[in-house]
């Protein structure tokens, strides 16, 4: 694979739709590129969660382990998804764990990169958060009927 451009990767997802060239460039200042082979964790359930991940190229399971401790396939991601979005606001444990079911190319944007980033160029940092929460609440939306099943006795 050629060499990843961020702020084209950044173009291809979604999650930066309306970001301006100068925001998507300010962002992509601090990705990292990370390669994972087929059949590795990108990470595990559990584990600190403490960076975003952007799928440049492949596909990713994500499992969890249910109460008798069986893996449970959740999904798939693929070109332009993401993962662990809420981390760059808040530090927590992994919900999940993710797999490269293929070769997968990723951006990975840091939480201590996105907060020092969000004092120095809050705008497109503010403008990325307000993308996440957006899209979170979006699923929230799209999932109430399994949200309201845990709510049952």
């Amino acid at each position: 694979m050629a060499a990843i451009d961020p702020v084209a990767a950044l173009k291809a997802s979604p999650l930066f739709a309306g970001f301006t060239d100068t925001g998507l460039t300010i962002l992509a200042g601090i990705t990292a590129t990370k390669t994972y082979p087929q059949g590795i964790p990108l990470f595990i359930e559990n584990m600190v969660s403490d960076c975003m991940l952007i799928i440049v190229d492949g596909r990713v399971g994500l499992s969890t382990k249910n109460a008798a401790g069986a893996e449970v396939q959740l999904g798939e991601l693929g070109r332009g998804d993401w993962l662990g979005e809420i981390s760059l606001i808040s530090t927590g444990q992994r919900m999940c764990t993710a797999t490269a079911l293929t070769p997968v190319h990723a951006l990975e944007i840091r939480q201590a990169d996105f907060q020092k980033t969000l004092a120095l160029k809050p705008q497109a940092c503010i403008k990325l958060m307000m993308a996440i929460v957006t899209r979170f609440g979006q699923k929230v939306v799209d999932n109430k009927d399994a949200l309201r099943s845990l709510l049952k006795p």
